[in-house]
């Protein structure tokens, strides 16, 4: 009996070393599997963000990506090969997949809304406001077709593991070999990315000195671009980022000499000088990020004032920066007040709104006449500068009554905060503190009805200087989700567009019905001549197309009327400066390249204030400063041509024009130290040690 109990013993002792000799096998392929879990799931879903997004799969930066990807993959490994196998290894495996799904998920959406990625200040500054005030929109998008399959796709990787993950990998998956092979994967793969980025002049500038959010994620992939914002945004910017470049002098293109008939009688009259546009400014300080401001600003040459100087010296202004705004939605029909207002006053031929930040980066250029080099938060950080230059300031100090309004939530993207400090006298008023006793709540709000309420409350003052953010051509455009679209959609239902365009076209007819109010009020108040009328807009209309990128946008293409490839085609907009004084005279016409960053100098001028052109990134357009107009992605444009930096490419705009050896270099270091000068007077509040007491 004992004899049999010894063999059935040593029978199941047998079975069970059987039994664990054939799952270590397994369990040690399963741990090497999870090895290569993070690098699978994060190439994948980079390969799907760029698919969703740019649309560009396969690209320049496809093996850069590829090999940043892995390297941050093995860095995500390292901590969790100390965990015990089992659920906890399980539990926390799905804790970083979930916040990797999140957050493809959310950057993928985001795009799908506005046509950029989100950098982290704007994530933090912003992404609070956006959910409250769109809540109603999000969920739209949420729910979309396209918004389902984004979800699905980046859900994938984590419902696979879910099911399959705790059955796979039961037992620790970290050993010294495994954490040896991973850090010299992290450290191979990392420095093939650095090798491939920095062999590449585009890639490096983009990596290094001419860093931003957008061309980062572009070139490197979601995971990368964060990674160096993060670290931009914990340890600053390295120091030979802040380096001035020196520009040396390139004499302007020469044009093909006009013919002179014989027997014809040349003149030339001596120039008029008026001076220039230039104050006495304390440029003593030496040291830091105001010390190279300083030096920078005392190289440059200030413009000259002009013909036009002082035309608008004590008129009224009402500057209005129109949401969503399209130079394509200006038509003498449909439009009648926008092309009056666009024709009969200032005319911009080759106008630009560079998109960069949403609606806050927007009004930040138009404002300000800066590029929002902190993305959403840069309006943020002038809720305590001293913002001496704007507009409100400069007709403060001259006396004018002046008041900020927007007909959505007062609070969103601190509103409250930054449009009571830019020098208007009376602050400013959205709904919640007061503009709800004008404007009914509905989505979006409509711009007549600001309008109808507003203009009594300043139109009877001697001099008012009025700004208005207008909401009315909000996306989207479906005239059941759409208050204004709805309103006005029997006037443009028999158009020959897609419903869509029809849909944005009638959304922003709101606008031209407040200004139809606005100019027959001036008029029958007798002072349209003595007031100024200045429309911009925030960005491109970016709520056509809910999920495309350049090259792939069919509604804003054919909004357009043509294919949308690059970002100038994009951005292409329409600038309108009227007063009611210039119908009486020729049209004036400006033919030259001119951008958002133009319209604070160039209004500064007009109305004859005092100011310093060399503070200004952008350029009186009136003046002798050459047209230069670009993006923070470095692209830009001249009379001559134009350059596209992700493609390090200068297409000239007449290849008979005999372009000066170095100009397109020389033109790339000019733009280089504007957007770095945008950035250290931003960070610096520089113009607080110019000019406070």
């Amino acid at each position: 009996m004992t004899e049999v109990r010894e063999k059935q013993k040593f029978k199941i002792v047998k079975k069970e070393e059987e039994q664990q000799q054939i799952p270590q096998k397994k369990k040690h392929s399963f741990a090497v599997w999870y090895l290569l879990l993070f690098p699978l799931v994060i190439i994948y879903n980079e390969f799907i963000f760029r698919a969703t997004t740019s649309g560009e799969v396969f690209g320049k930066g496809t093996f850069a990506m590829l090999f940043f990807s892995l390297s941050y993959a093995m860095l995500l490994y390292l901590p969790l090969s100390f965990i015990k196998g089992g659920k906890w290894l399980h539990i926390a495996t799905l804790a970083v997949m979930f916040l990797l799904m999140l957050f493809y998920t959310v950057q993928s959406m985001i795009y799908l809304q506005f046509k950029v990625y989100y950098d982290l200040n704007t994530i933090i500054f912003g992404s609070a406001d956006a959910m409250k005030s769109y809540t109603a929109e999000t969920f739209r998008l949420i729910f979309s077709p396209q918004g389902l399959l984004r979800i699905a796709l980046f859900l994938l990787p984590l419902i696979l593991y879910a099911i399959f993950g705790l059955r796979l990998f039961r037992s620790r998956v970290g050993n010294l070999e495994r954490r040896v092979a991973a850090l010299v994967a992290f450290c191979l793969c990392f420095g093939l990315g650095q090798v491939l980025v920095h062999t590449n002049e585009g890639m490096r500038a983009v990596y290094k000195t001419e860093y931003n959010y957008q061309s980062a994620v572009q070139n490197f992939g979601l995971v990368t671009g964060t990674g160096l914002d993060l670290k931009m945004l914990l340890f600053g910017r390295p120091a030979e980022d802040f380096v001035i470049q020196e520009i040396p002098v390139i004499p302007s293109p020469e044009t093909p000499a006009e013919t002179v008939e014989e027997g014809e009688l040349v003149t030339e009259e001596a120039p008029v000088e008026y001076g220039n546009n230039e104050m006495t400014l304390k440029l003593e300080e030496t040291g830091g990020e105001i010390g190279q401001l300083n030096q920078y600003v005392s190289t440059l040459t200030s413009s000259k004032k002009n013909a036009y100087t002082g035309l608008f010296k004590g008129k009224n202004l009402i500057f209005i920066t129109a949401e969503a705004f399209s130079h394509k939605v200006i038509d003498p029909s449909l439009t009648p007040t926008l092309y009056r207002l666009a024709t009969k006053g200032i005319q911009f031929t080759d106008y630009y709104q560079p998109a960069s930040a949403g609606t806050t980066g927007g009004e930040y250029q138009n404002i300000f006449g800066m590029i929002p080099t902190e993305g959403g938060a840069s309006f943020k950080k002038t809720a305590t500068h001293y913002n001496y230059m704007t507009l409100g300031s400069q007709l403060n100090r001259l006396g004018y009554y002046g008041k900020a309004f927007h007909n959505n939530s007062y609070t969103y993207y601190s509103r409250n905060e930054t449009h009571n400090n830019l020098g208007y006298s009376d602050g400013f008023m959205g709904m919640g503190n007061g503009m709800e006793n004008y404007v009914s709540n509905a989505w979006p709000q409509s711009d007549l009805e600001m309008l109808q309420g507003t203009l009594p409350t300043y139109i009877d003052k001697e001099l008012f200087n009025i700004y208005y953010m207008s909401v009315s051509g909000h996306s989207g455009y479906d005239k059941s989700a759409n208050s204004q679209t709805k309103k006005n959609w029997e006037k443009v239902e028999n158009l020959n567009y897609s419903d869509a365009v029809k849909g944005y076209l009638a959304a922003n007819l709101e606008l031209e019905n407040a200004l139809a109010y606005l100019v027959s009020e001036l008029e029958n108040k007798g002072i349209a001549d003595n007031t100024v009328i200045c429309i911009s807009t925030d960005h491109f209309p970016y709520g056509l197309d809910s999920d495309a990128g350049l090259g792939n946008m069919p509604y804003l293409s054919e909004l357009y009327g043509e294919k949308v490839e690059n970002y100038f085609q994009r951005d292409r907009s329409a600038l309108s400066l009227w007063c009611g004084s210039l119908e009486k005279e020729e049209p004036i016409v400006v033919n030259t390249p001119t951008f958002s960053l133009d319209i604070l100098p160039t209004l500064s001028n007009l109305f004859g204030t005092e100011f310093d052109s060399r503070l200004f990134p952008g350029r009186d357009v009136f003046s002798d400063a050459p047209a230069l107009v670009f993006n923070s992605f470095y692209d830009w444009k001249t009379e001559y041509g134009t350059y596209y930096a992700s493609k390090q490419l200068f297409v000239p705009k007449d290849e008979s024009v005999a372009l000066p050896e170095g100009y397109v270099e020389s033109i790339k270091g000019v733009v280089h130290n504007k957007i770095l000068y945008c950035r250290m007077a931003l960070n610096s509040d520089y113009f607080r040690y110019l000019f406070s007491e």
